[in-house]
């Protein structure tokens, strides 16, 4: 074994990333956060992935991309890109896991969402690292799921003995007020004592970008984003029905169809949009931040990250909720609309354009999400630094030596 002096504290971030932007998003903004509050930091994240290249990232924020998987209809994984058998693929993420997790070395293992990772790869490295005294700490969004799905879920992965007894803390990127994701699930005195609420992750523009940012449109217009778009289809339909049948909506819509839609999809919905006068349509910005803070509402899915930015940005919105194959949108949906933070319009198979050019209509209307008074709503990413600072000191506190792996 090799000894080195270390430049700086180091965090490691694990997203698992099988569909989605959703995960990514949410590490990208707190590895930020984390460069930009202390100076001496580096954040390298481990990623899934497919699209991570096409974003931004601060000095001092790095990420390694592990081969992609997506998950299927029917449940099970398969490889994105590669031609392996999955478990080929598997064993070849948790290896790139460990190995990156043993030379990096870092001072605390943030892991986004899942207790184990994808179907287990991450747990060789929760244990080298919690012999190494590391720091280990779940991350959770707001919602999960329906707890009669999410408790079961969890007891097949066998994910309960991973939070007694090697994970140091959870936090959850939100707020019990309005959802506490782990409510109803059994869980052990002890586990949940190491459960902290921060509140959710304020999100802002990144100034060079947003000086140098031109816009598809004029302001004022009405954001329309699905997210990631895998599952986005049906909200781009119904929107384009409503400017299809009226042509006077007051307000024209971008629509930001998302990279993971089917590609025939986006085709279609764009020449959609080219017979209109009023919509423009786009496959995928980087910098949905500067989309967001320019628009004069929102309409979307309401998946975590969207809402962060909905409430960040203080932009009224309709949200129109996923329910399949999780109902996390939806419970997110209906416990912002009842505080009055976000309307709720939820689909059913007419997609009645008439419903959704009424919802639009009446955006002006809504009340800001400032006018609601949640005390510690957006304080996410400062408590974040806090906690983060918090497992350095005490790390800091105990004399430690680099460990670097010998060749074999």
């Amino acid at each position: 074994m090799g000894v080195g002096m270390r430049a700086g504290p180091r965090i490691l971030i694990y997203s698992h990333d099988t569909f989605g932007l959703g995960h990514l998003r949410r590490c990208r903004a707190i590895a930020h956060s984390l460069v930009e509050e202390n100076r001496d930091l580096s954040v390298l994240i481990l990623s899934g992935s497919p699209i991570i290249g096409s974003f931004d990232f601060r000095s001092r924020v790095d990420f390694v991309r592990v081969p992609g998987v997506i998950k299927l209809r029917n449940g099970e994984y398969t490889p994105l890109i590669l031609h392996i058998d999955i478990e080929e693929t598997i064993k070849l993420r948790a290896s790139i896991i460990k190995h990156t997790a043993d030379i990096f070395d870092p001072d605390l293992f943030l892991v986004d969402k899942e207790p184990l990772g994808l179907r287990g790869e991450v747990a060789e490295t929760l244990h080298m690292l919690r012999e190494r005294g590391t720091p280990l700490v779940l991350g959770l969004r707001d919602v999960m799921d329906e707890p009669s799905l999410l408790e079961p879920e969890w007891q097949r992965k066998n994910v309960l003995p991973a939070l007694r007894n090697l994970y140091d803390d959870i936090w959850v990127y939100g707020l019990p007020q309005i959802c506490d994701p782990l409510a109803e699930i059994s869980l052990p005195k002890a586990v949940r004592e190491k459960i902290t609420f921060t509140g959710y992750l304020r999100r802002s523009e990144t100034p060079s970008i947003a000086k140098v940012k031109a816009l598809p449109l004029r302001s004022p217009y009405v954001l329309v984003t699905p997210g990631g778009g895998g599952d986005g289809e049906a909200l781009i339909d119904w929107v384009l029905k409503a400017y299809e049948y009226d042509a006077d909506l007051p307000f024209p819509a971008l629509l930001v169809l998302g990279p993971f839609m089917h590609t025939e999809k986006q085709g279609e919905f764009l020449e959609r949009a080219n017979k209109l006068s009023k919509v423009h349509a786009i496959t995928f910005d980087a910098h949905m931040e500067t989309l967001m803070a320019r628009a004069l509402g929102v309409v979307a899915m309401g998946g975590y990250n969207t809402f962060c930015e909905i409430l960040s940005f203080d932009k009224r919105a309709v949200i129109v909720p996923r329910r399949v194959p999780r109902m996390e949108q939806y419970i997110r949906a209906a416990r912002a609309q009842k505080l009055g933070l976000v309307a709720m319009l939820l689909e059913d198979e007419r997609r009645d354009a008439r419903a959704m050019a009424t919802a639009i209509r009446r955006l002006p209307n809504q009340r800001l999400p400032s006018e609601i008074v949640v005390p510690g709503l957006l304080d996410g990413l400062e408590n974040v630094n806090k906690l983060v600072r918090q497992k350095l000191e005490k790390r800091r506190a105990t004399p430690r030596l680099r460990v670097v792996a010998q060749p074999t």
